[in-house]
């Protein structure tokens, strides 16, 4: 039993609708919106903690480490309660772009392959997300390097 044409044609119109159905729609601005809400307040966080180590009388390098150190501990601790997600979920990149979004990528595939050991669960997981972007920093950088060394040697830097 052959379709003909016009049930082909139905049957593609209602899948059309039922995809239409499904899809989310999103509101860019919306998403902007929260984004610079949540990188801005991660921003202030990380700026208070500048502005308490500097009254601490510690110099830029050290606060500026401290800093770095709190906001992945906090990214960590708060992954591990599960909030980091949510924050990411209604934050999207201004979660997901700062520090604390990449200690959270490392974090969250530890804490969710635990159960499969040290090894093959943790230990071949834990750079699943992170992995690509650690990889491609240090081969741009070294790229760039080449690059500068290059222009170094030709007198053009």
């Amino acid at each position: 039993m052959e379709e003909t044409g016009s049930e082909k044609k139905q049957q593609q119109k209602a899948y059309e609708q039922y995809v239409k159905e499904v899809t989310p729609t999103h509101n860019l601005w919306l998403q902007m919106l929260k984004a610079f809400i949540v990188g801005g307040i991660i921003c202030c966080i990380g700026q208070g903690i500048l502005n308490y180590a500097d009254s601490l009388g510690l110099d830029k390098q050290t606060a500026g480490s401290w800093c770095s150190l709190l906001l992945v501990l906090a990214s960590v601790v708060l992954t591990g309660f599960g909030i980091y997600p949510k924050i990411v979920k209604w934050g999207g990149a201004g979660a997901l772009v700062p520090i604390t979004g990449f200690a959270n990528s490392v974090a969250a595939p530890a804490i969710e392959y635990k159960a499969e050991g040290q090894v093959f669960g943790i230990g071949c997981k834990i750079f699943t997300i992170a992995g690509p972007v650690i990889l491609y920093g240090i081969f741009s950088s070294w790229v760039l390097g080449v690059i500068y060394w290059a222009g170094k040697m030709l007198g053009f830097f």
